[in-house]
Formats: structure tokens, sequence, C-alpha cells
């Protein structure tokens, strides 16, 4: 019994019975579905040992999309517990639990596998890539983000969720003040995730330098593959901080090294320090490949080249090192002093100043455009004055006179959310419709997108302008309830019903996908938007090889293909050649499982299976130091083949 006890959940509620019943449900359903159509051998070949970019970075929106819906049922539960005074629905600890697991799931766990979607089927493509440079570790890569991302949601069920926050503060994270392992699964999910991470920041900076088409200068490359540049080099920079903040977090929880203690040498504002140093440019990993995605959708609906090239690059170079200067903003009504406040909230308002450059050069590229509001344009659209709202009142938060009114109230959690949910996930969402028919060969149905947008921008207004008003009248976040007699019961109502508009703009969303996949046209071409990129350049949908020929922009500009078809300018030069490819394996995936198990483990403090994982993953190691295994190539004639094909259907 006493080894049963150590995996039960330290909170039980009749939500968490729910939710281990449909769990076990949905995976034996799952397991039988797949079992019952026999599709373990196409699942292994296929997907789960792919080195193939493209399907790599399906796997990641699929998870993206998994991840949106678990932390979009956290916040409508948030929103439904604040909804009325001196609400019961959850108890202080749940609260914590469900806000907790909220901030890390949309921040880590949706938002960043939803950019690396787009780092994964984009750049190789706009780049003039067969694929990335290290394709094995672009493997290994999705399959520890994925471990972590589920051995974090696994905490909901065995051994109790973190409930220390989404930036997990000590001395409230350590052993004393929380006593379940939610924490640990916070210290070791994360770590585990992370690692993935900063693989990919590697793997696509060398992709990018290294593995550009002929004649593809830095400065012609598209604004995407720049963004998704920029944020790669502050993965790589920003990710390695987290990554030992976590190792030391999980040392005190694990050992009790005591290194974030109040006492005996320790340093809580030591974690605060590390995480931020970390978490700010995270902010800036997020939005930048955002704002990538934004230019190629209002420049191509716009039917204008994008205004000012040199200036939106720059001004992401500058937003970049900036990142790292803004961070002590999050300590302004902690005591460090005015001088420390005064610098860091200059800083942090000077941050806006690039920002805002880039407002200006969409607009100016809308300016006299010949505008088309298809749905990936209406986002586009409904981002820019959202956005400008959330850089405005960020601005307001600079002031670290004012912050003491503004910091730990609702006023702060409306900023953030009115930056990232236009800011990103509107991006996000763009992008997916967008590229939806380059990567699955039709169209989004564009009545229901367009209603889509309409909707979850009524509901976003009516969910987080009221947050504004309470928090500056003094509703405090984090609260899990308020008295009648504060006032904000009205608004906060207002909020949760913004919340509810929102979760129907999603299930219109899904509705979406399901009617385009059963009513839509296949025969939509490989240019169905008119569009200006090299990535629209091959077929579609997209062969495992990309280009039959390598192209050639020199004569090009950063628009190739928008040259190709408006100038005749040639960009597939030569023949058709034998193609080097690299050869599927499924090391990476007995590796990430080797961390799946070791990090499960530790969380538990078990130390033989911890040591079998580590076998696991070192085995992999070694396994791969010593194989010889060189790829393969696609004789000439198969490719041929394969573009007669393509023509005869009319994809291009």
């Amino acid at each position: 019994m006493e080894f049963f006890e150590r995996f039960m959940i330290p909170h039980p509620s009749f939500l968490i019975y729910v939710a281990m019943v449909s769990i076990v449900l949905v995976s034996i359903a799952l397991v039988a579905v797949v079992t019952y159509f026999k599709l373990w051998g196409y699942l292994w070949r296929e997907w789960i040992t792919t080195v193939d970019h493209k399907k790599i970075g399906i796997m990641y929106l699929l998870v993206a999309l998994l991840m949106l819906f678990r932390g979009g049922v956290d916040a409508v539960m948030l929103r439904l517990q604040l909804a009325v005074p001196d609400n019961t629905f959850l108890d202080a600890q749940h609260y914590n639990e469900v806000f907790t697991t909220h901030g890390v799931v949309m921040i880590l766990f949706m938002a960043m596998p939803f950019i690396t979607f787009f780092f994964n089927y984009l750049v190789p493509l706009q780049i003039g890539a067969r694929d990335v440079a290290f394709p094995r570790l672009n493997n290994l890569s999705f399959w520890l983000f994925f471990m972590g991302a589920m051995l974090f949601n696994l905490s909901f069920v065995v051994g109790g969720s973190p409930d220390a926050g989404w930036t997990s503060y000590f001395p409230l994270a350590d052993n004393e003040f929380s006593t379940s392992v939610g924490t640990n699964y916070y210290m070791i999910a994360i770590q585990i995730a992370g690692l993935g991470t900063l693989i990919t920041g590697i793997n696509f900076i060398t992709t990018i330098m290294k593995m550009r088409a002929p004649g593809m200068t830095l400065f012609k490359m598209p604004m995407f593959t720049w963004s998704a540049l920029i944020a790669n080099l502050i993965v790589v920079f920003a990710f390695p901080v987290l990554t030992v903040a976590l190792a030391m977090g999980a040392m005190d929880r694990l050992f009790d090294t005591q290194f974030f203690a109040i006492g005996n040498g320790g340093m809580d504002m030591l974690w605060a320090n590390l995480f931020w140093v970390w978490g700010h440019p995270e902010v800036y990993i997020l939005i930048l490949p955002a704002f990538g995605i934004f230019s190629e959708v209002i420049s191509t609906f716009a039917r204008r080249n994008l205004y000012g090239y040199n200036s939106m690059v720059w001004s992401m170079i500058i937003i970049s090192v900036f990142a790292f200067t803004v961070w002590t903003h999050h300590f302004f009504t902690m005591g460090q002093g005015a001088f420390t406040n005064s610098i860091f909230s200059i800083t942090t308002m000077a941050i806006a100043i690039p920002t805002g450059v880039k407002i200006f050069n969409w607009l100016f590229t809308l300016y006299k455009g010949k505008i088309e509001f298809t749905t990936p344009m209406l986002y586009a659209v409904h981002f820019i004055p959202l956005f400008t709202l959330g850089g405005v009142t960020g601005v307001m938060l600079a002031m670290s006179a004012a912050d003491y009114q503004y910091h730990n109230t609702m006023f702060l959690v409306a900023h953030f959310h009115n930056v990232i949910i236009p800011g990103v996930v509107y991006a996000m969402l763009a992008g997916l419709t967008f590229y939806w028919p380059k990567m699955f060969g039709f169209m989004l149905n564009e009545k229901i997108g367009k209603a889509t947008v309409w909707v979850m921008s009524t509901g976003f207004v009516l969910a987080f302008i009221p947050m504004y008003i309470t928090g500056l009248d003094g509703q405090a976040r984090r609260m899990y309830t308020y008295s009648e007699s504060t006032g904000f019961s009205a608004l906060n109502m207002v909020s949760f019903v913004g919340a509810g508009i929102m979760t129907v703009s999603f299930i219109m969303l899904v509705w979406n996908i399901w009617y385009s996949f059963k009513n839509s046209p296949r025969n939509i071409g490989s240019d169905p938007w008119n569009a200006r990129g090299l990535e629209w350049a091959t077929h579609t949908p997209v062969p495992n090889y990309n280009f039959a020929i390598t192209p050639d922009i020199s004569e090009s500009t950063s628009e190739a293909f928008w040259d190709m078809k408006k100038k005749g300018t040639k960009i597939f030069k030569g023949n058709i050649e034998k193609i080097h490819m690299p050869n599927n394996s499924g090391v990476p995936f007995i590796m990430s499982c080797g961390f799946f198990l070791g990090g499960f483990s530790l969380i538990f403090s078990m130390w033989i299976p911890a040591v079998i994982g580590l076998i696991v993953i070192l085995g992999g190691m070694v396994h791969r130091s010593f194989e010889k295994d060189h790829g393969y190539y696609i004789p000439a004639e198969e490719v041929k083949a394969t573009e007669n094909q393509y023509e005869k259907r009319g994809a291009k």
C-alpha cells in the first residue's frame, strides 16, 4: 500500500477524478483504434521515426492544438471561479494548481510548439533546402519536447500538480511550502522539454546560416526566416539559463542543496533573477516569429512588397538585444532601489521603439495596397489595434513608480494576455490558415474562418478589457475569491462571458477543419493565395525532397516566387539529378523514452529506474557514435516520375 500512496493525488476532487477517468478512457480508445486499423507499423515508419522536417512540424502542431485545449479548459475554470463572489467551484489549493498549470501549458507547451511547427515546416522551404541541418537531432528535439509535455500533464492525475505559480518562486516552491511532488514535475518536465527546444535552436541557426539556396544572401531571406533566426539565437542564449535554474531547483527539491533557501547562504531572489533572465526573452522568442508570420500574410494580401524590409530586420535585431536588458522590471515592487528601477524602466520603455517601428511598417504596407480580406488577413488586421493596446499598457507598467499600483493586480494579467493572444495566438492561427493548403492540399472554409475571427475578437475584448478596470480598482491577481463588497462581480462576470465566447471561437476552428476536410475541393493548385515566398514555388502537398531542383535566387529579391510569376525570373536552373536524403531512425524516440522514465523516477526519488533511464539515454548516444548511416539517394528517374505525377494532376 505504501508504494501506491507514493503516487496518490494529495488534494483530490471530483474534477480530478473525472479527468482521471477521461484520460483512461481516451487512452484505451486510442490504443483500440490504432490496433483495430493495424496502424502501429504505419505510425512507427512514417511518423515516430521520421526525420522529414514537414512531418515533424505537423507533430508539433498536433501537440500545440492539444495543449491549447488543455490550457483553454484551465482558463475557463479560472474565469468561472471568479465569475461570482465567494465562489466554491475551486478551493484555494485547486485554484493555485489550475493557474500554475495554465501558465506553463500555454507558454511552454502550446505557444512554443506552435512556433516550432512553423520553424520546421517553413524555414527549409523558404530558404530552398531539402531538410534541416541535423535531421535526426530534429526528431530527438520533438520527442524530448513531447515527453516533457506529457510528463508535466501526468502530474494532474499522478502525484499532484505544481501549485507555486507558473514562475514557481522560491521559497514557495521549496519542500517546506510545496510538500507534494508537483513542483518536482515542474522542475524536471520543463527541463526535458527545454533541452529539446535548445537543440532546436542550434539546429535552425545552423540550417539558416549554412543551407540557404544559392544567391540567397542574409538580406534576401524572407521575413519569417529572419524572425526564426533571431528567435533561435535568443533560444541559444536564454535557455541555458533556464536549464541551470531548473537543475538547481530540482537539486533543492531532491537533495536539499538550498541554493534558493532563505537561510544557510541560499538566495530566493537568485531564482527570480535566473527565471526572468530567461523568462522575458522567452516573450520575444514567441512574439518575433509571430511578427514574421504577420509580415508574410500582410504583404501577400495587401498585394505589395513589405514596406521597409531593412528596418524590419534591424528592429528585430534590436529587440533581441534589448530583450536581455529588461528582466528586472519584474522586481520593481521588490525593494531593489530607485536607481536600479530607473535603469530598467528606461530599457523597458526603449524596447517599445523598435516594436512600434514594425507596427508602422505593416501600416505602410497596407497603405494604398489592394487589400484582400481573407481569413489570415483578418487575423492580421485585428492584431494591429489589439496588440498596440497591449504594448501601450506595457509602457504604463514600465514606469516603476506607477508599477507599484499595477503590478500585483489583474491589470498586469490583462496586459500580458493583451500582448500574447493577439500577438502570438492570432499569428499562429493566421499562419495555420494561410499554410493549411500547402500542408494538406485543401483550404479551410473562408466563411467559417472569418466568423471565427470576429467571434474570437469579441470574446477577447469582453474577457480582458474588464480586467484592466478591476485591476486599477485593486483586484489582486492570484486570488481565488473576493467578496461582494469589492464591487468586482459585474466585470468579472463579463470576463467569464468573454472567455465563453472565445471557447466558442475555438470550437468553430475545430468545426472548420472538419467541415473543410469533408467538403473543400482538392484541385487548388500549389499557389491558391497568389503568394510571394519561395515556399509556394513547390508542389502541394510538398514532396519529401521539397524541390526537384535546388532554387537559385541570384537574380531575385526576398520574394523569389513573386519575381518568377511577375518578372519571369528563372529560379529553377539545371537538370533533375539524384537527391540525397537522410534515413529515418527510431533511436531518438527510444532515447526520449529513457528521458521520460528517468524524469518520472527522479520526481518520485526512485533511483534504480532513474539509473535505467540514464542507461537508455547513454546507450542511444553510444549507438549513434558508432553507427554508419550515410542516408540514401532518390534516383533522378524516380524524381522525374514524381514530378510528372504532380504535373498530371495539375498541382503546379
